[in-house]
């Protein structure tokens, strides 16, 4: 159903009825605007990644509930 969802024409649509509400000179500073805010958008997801810390469980950390209860299974980690 969704496969074909965005053909040429629906972009030409698109930009044409946009272009009506707003306006030629409107639009480049919107463009502008929203490649800001992306940048903006992807330094704080990429410092936020930064910031936390390393939450993956080491295998060697602690042992598995069903590792416990078989003893070949506790041998092998």
């Amino acid at each position: 159903m969704l496969r074909n969802a965005l053909e040429p024409w629906h972009l030409i649509l698109i930009i044409a009825v946009l272009v009506l509400l707003f306006g030629s000179k409107k639009l480049p500073d919107m463009a502008r605007g929203l490649g800001r805010s992306m940048r903006i958008l992807k330094a704080e997801v990429k410092t936020l990644k930064a910031d936390e810390p390393d939450v993956t469980p080491r295998p060697d950390a602690t042992p598995r509930p069903e590792a416990a209860s078989r003893p070949e299974a506790a041998a092998r980690y």
